[in-house]
C-alpha cells in the first residue's frame, strides 16, 4: 500500500490560517504528476506549528481531497505517546489510510523506550503504521535491531529512513523481508536506497517535482538502472537546494516562486536569505519552473 511515491506535503498559510484552498491545489498538482500519495502533517507540513485543531483540519482536507485518488498517511507522531494516540485516533476517524510515526524527540528514550512508545501506538488503532527515523532532526537513531523487533507488530508495516546510513537501512531490508516496507526519506539518497532494496520515497522534491521522482521509482523497479541513475542526477542540484536551509523553508519558497502558495512560513521559521534565494531560483530554472513577476 505504501510503496511507490509519497510526498511530505507542506502546509500552505494564508494569513495566518491554513490555506485550505492552496492545500488542494498542490494536492491536485501531486496527483496530476502520479504520486502514489500524500503525507500531511510531517515535518515538511510544519507539525511542530500546528495546534491540534489544525492537524486534524489538514488531516480531513488531504482525506477529502485525495479520495479515490491517492493514499493518505498522516503524519501524527509526537514526542508524546498519549498525544501521538490522540492525534492517530482522530486520523483514523477522518479516514487516513495509514499513519507515520516519527521517533519521539527532545526526550530521546532508549531503544526498550522507542518499542514501548510504538508498540503502545499500535495497540490503539486499526491502521497500518510507517516508523520514522530521522536523527538529524530527533539527535536519536533507532537502531535496525529495534526495526526488527517492531516490524513483528502486524500493523507496523514499513519505515522511512533518513538516518543516512546505507549499511544500517540494508540491515533492516535484509532481516525484516520483501513485505517490509522501507521508504526513503531523504531525496538525494533516494536512487542508492532503491538500489539496495528500497520501495520508494517520502519525498520533498516532490513538492516542486512529483513526475520526475515518480518516474525514477518506476525506472528503479523497473530494472531501468541507466534511466534511474540518470535522473538522480539530473535532480541532484535542485534537491540539494531544497535544503540550503532549514526544511520547509525552500520548498516553500519555491512552490510561492512557481505561483501556488503564499511565502508564508510560521516562527520560528524564517524565510530565506537573498543568497539563498538566488541559489534556489537557478536551480529551479534548470528545471524550467515557472517564476512569479
Amino acid at each position: 500500500m505504501f510503496d511507490g511515491v509519497f510526498v511530505a506535503i507542506v502546509t500552505p498559510f494564508k494569513n495566518g490560517k491554513v490555506d485550505e484552498e492552496a492545500l488542494r491545489g498542490l494536492i491536485d498538482y501531486q496527483v496530476s504528476g502520479g504520486v502514489d500519495g500524500i503525507v500531511p502533517c510531517g515535518t515538511t507540513g510544519e507539525s511542530a506549528t500546528l495546534n491540534h485543531e489544525e492537524h486534524d483540519q489538514v488531516i480531513r482536507i488531504a482525506v477529502d481531497a485525495c479520495r479515490g485518488k491517492a493514499s493518505v498517511l498522516a503524519g501524527t507522531g509526537s514526542n508524546s505517546t498519549r498525544e501521538a494516540i490522540e492525534l492517530s485516533q482522530n486520523a483514523e476517524k477522518a479516514g487516513a489510510d495509514g499513519l507515520l510515526q516519527i521517533t519521539p524527540y527532545y526526550n530521546k528514550p532508549n531503544q526498550e523506550g522507542l518499542y514501548q512508545h510504538f508498540s503502545s501506538i499500535a495497540k490503539t488503532v486499526d491502521l497500518p503504521i510507517v516508523l520514522y527515523n530521522v536523527p538529524s532532526r530527533t539527535s536519536l537513531n533507532m537502531i535496525p535491531k529495534t526495526v526488527v523487533r517492531l516490524a513483528k507488530i502486524k500493523n507496523i508495516v514499513g519505515i522511512k529512513e533518513a538516518s543516512g546510513s546505507l549499511q544500517a537501512i540494508s540491515k533492516i531490508i535484509d532481516a525484516c523481508g520483501d513485505d517490509f516496507i522501507v521508504l526513503s526519506g531523504d531525496d538525494p539518497l533516494l536512487w542508492p536506497i532503491l538500489a539496495i532494496g528500497g520501495k520508494g520515497v517520502i519525498s520533498v522534491t516532490a513538492n516542486i517535482l512529483p513526475a520526475k521522482i515518480v518516474a525514477m521509482c518506476k525506472a528503479a523497479t523497473a530494472g531501468d538502472i541507466v534511466a534511474a541513475c540518470s535522473l538522480h542526477y539530473e535532480l541532484m542540484e535542485i534537491s540539494d537546494s531544497l535544503f540550503i536551509d532549514t526544511n520547509p523553508v525552500p520548498v516553500k519558497a519555491a512552490l510561492h516562486l512557481m505561483g501556488k502558495i503564499e511565502n508564508e512560513i510560521r516562527e520560528p521559521l524564517v524565510k530565506l536569505s537573498n543568497d539563498n534565494l538566488d541559489r534556489l531560483k537557478k536551480a529551479m530554472t534548470c528545471h524550467g519552473l515557472l517564476f512569479n513577476k
